[in-house]
């Protein structure tokens, strides 16, 4: 059923709330092209991605530095079947989530995206199938600006044209959503598409 908004903009995250989170087989085959220990691997992997999501570490260097973390001997052909391993893993959808985006699309509702990532996914945001369903694109690593940081979500909203009150924004880490909600735009935590659909379809009446 189409759910009609159309005095707000709903300004979607995309990682594990568009996306589903990597498989195990998708953690597997990083950890198969990387060929290091799975206990190095992860904590260096995580604590380069702000860098990488803020766009002031390139994608080449955030794998180095991974690969000296790790103690690992990359060559130049590693790093690309990593990136694109890892790139794959995250490209998996949640059909209940595209559901609701195109009953809002179905009901005129504008639509956004504003997602934590590298440069390097803004293509794949805005030129992938997803792309068809959005107004706009916001992509952290473009911006230089992440959130929650209150800068990325004015940015936003001047881009669109629209104030916080007119916005709703979905995110699945409460700290983003908070970010938010401290500008005054409404938020939700995303935990799964049925209570995502229950939140919009409320805020129709």
């Amino acid at each position: 059923m189409p759910i009609s908004l159309p005095d707000r903009v709903v300004i979607f995250d995309y990682g594990e709330v568009i996306s589903l989170s990597p498989s195990e087989a998708d953690r597997q085959a990083l950890i198969e092209v990387a060929g290091v220990d799975p206990d190095a691997f992860w904590p260096s992997y995580w604590g380069h991605r702000d860098g990488l999501d803020q766009g002031t570490v390139s994608i080449h260097d955030y794998w180095r530095r991974i690969e000296a973390d790790t103690h690992a001997q990359w060559s130049e052909s590693t790093l690309h079947l990593l990136w694109v391993t890892d790139f794959r893993g995250w490209l998996s959808v949640d059909p209940g989530t595209i559901d609701v985006l195109v009953d809002l699309r179905d009901g005129g509702t504008r639509l956004a995206l504003l997602s934590n990532a590298g440069a390097d996914f803004g293509s794949y945001f805005r030129q992938g199938l997803i792309g068809s369903l959005f107004e706009r694109v916001f992509v952290s690593g473009e911006l230089l600006l992440v959130k929650p940081d209150a800068a990325i979500f004015r940015h936003a909203l001047d881009e669109l044209g629209i104030d916080a009150a007119h916005a709703v924004f979905i995110d699945n880490k409460p700290e983003n959503v908070e970010g938010a909600e401290a500008i005054g735009i409404t938020g939700h935590v995303f935990t799964g598409p049925a209570d995502l659909r229950a939140f919009l379809t409320a805020l129709e009446g």
